[in-house]
């Protein structure tokens, strides 16, 4: 059967697939706190999250020595690696992708993550079988930069009108609108949904349940 709209989808990965938003906001925060730094609060910290960490850095502590940022960094990937192995994808997640996978969706990841990080991630929740190609921020550009989806759909021979970005944050829409995909947001993550619903995605969801109803009925 012919899919309806869409036969390439990419999710994000930090607030949309694993339930990483609160440790990935501590961890900005305590990074901060070790450089004496002032500590950007929840909002701030929450928002740059899906961007390189150089970038997230940058935008969550404007204004300070640009010495700071790649010490923020390391002390980022320090706390973040002690606490990763405590995070868990969000509920339903492994049934989604394995239900559009045997559709015959190819299914893809862009994340703000490094590769080191992601190949951590997709380890710990086995989903790297699920997923045909993946692009991380430490590889090409960082979103909103349509990069990663240009990258992704020529690697998989796939055409950007029938392409779908799936994520929680603007700079995932915005990626989309760059790249001339579709953008789908979800409303569980780490930005609100009047600044999603700002960027007009062609459908939000409040749960994965939403979302994977929503793809198995008009994706």
């Amino acid at each position: 059967m012919a899919r309806k709209q869409f036969d390439l989808i990419v999710f994000d990965w930090d607030g949309t697939l694993m339930d990483s938003t609160a440790v990935i906001v501590n961890c900005i925060q305590a990074a901060a706190k070790d450089l004496g730094l002032p500590i950007p609060d929840e909002k701030a910290a929450s928002y740059v999250i899906g961007l390189s960490l150089q970038k997230a850095m940058e935008a969550a502590l404007p204004g300070v020595d640009p010495k700071y940022y790649p010490r923020m960094v390391e002390r980022y990937r320090y706390h973040y690696l002690n606490q990763d192995g405590g995070l868990t994808l969000f509920k339903g997640v492994r049934e989604m992708l394995e239900d559009l996978s045997q559709q015959g969706y190819f299914l893809a990841v862009a994340t703000g993550k490094s590769r080191v990080g992601l190949n951590r991630a997709l380890d710990v929740s086995k989903l790297l079988s699920l997923f045909d190609a993946t692009r991380c921020a430490d590889e090409t550009f960082s979103k909103p930069h349509p990069a990663m989806l240009q990258e992704l759909t020529r690697e998989l021979g796939q055409d950007m009108k029938r392409t779908v970005m799936v994520g929680d944050t603007t700079h995932d829409l915005l990626l989309a609108q760059n790249a001339g995909a579709a953008g789908v947001a979800v409303h569980y993550g780490a930005h609100t949904p009047a600044e999603l619903q700002a960027l007009n995605p062609l459908y939000a969801a409040t749960s994965v349940a939403e979302l994977h109803t929503w793809l198995n009925e008009n994706g």
